[in-house]
């Protein structure tokens, strides 16, 4: 067994994430590890939390603390029944320590500052599937922070955006 590993993943409860979040699971968690979900709020939202942590990102909350609701809407989450299930599985299966965190900003600049923040093993992000116009046109937060992360980063990708 080799030390424990901090694994980060983007999550906004999207089919992307929830897509990047097994692939972590089945790919990367062993016994022992810290699996950490990094939520970046809109800089705009006014959620009680915000306001004290909005520098900073608020403090790792435990699995625990995160499923209950009203601790979770002080940050302006609602907890995803799936993603919940994968996470309770992963640290009973696994004994992986379960832990979120929420930054409010620009995503883009916001998983990089965690990655440096919580000094991230590697990071896990779902990608979107934007075509080349549409990914040139809106940026791309998987393609940023994977040429600005301090650490290995690993974008699962999604199925392709439907064209409008």
């Amino acid at each position: 067994m080799g030390k424990a590993r901090a694994i980060g993943v983007g999550m906004d409860n999207s089919a992307n994430s929830k897509s990047a979040l097994r692939w972590a699971v089945d790919n990367l968690i062993d016994a022992e590890d810290c699996l950490i979900l990094i939520y970046v709020q809109s800089p705009k939202s006014e959620h009680p939390k915000k306001q004290l942590f909005e520098d900073t990102g608020s403090p790792l909350v435990p699995l625990e603390e995160f499923r209950d609701i009203n601790l979770s809407k002080q940050y302006g989450l609602n907890p995803d029944p799936e993603v919940l299930d994968i996470l309770d599985t992963v640290a009973r299966s696994k004994g992986a320590k379960v832990v979120a965190k929420v930054y409010w900003g620009d995503p883009r600049e916001k998983l990089c500052d965690a990655v440096d923040d919580l000094k991230l093993d590697c990071l896990v992000l779902g990608s979107r599937g934007l075509g080349v116009l549409r990914r040139i046109l809106l940026g791309s937060v998987s393609n940023y922070v994977m040429v600005h992360a301090s650490c290995p980063v690993t974008v699962v990708k999604g199925t392709p955006a439907t064209k409008p």
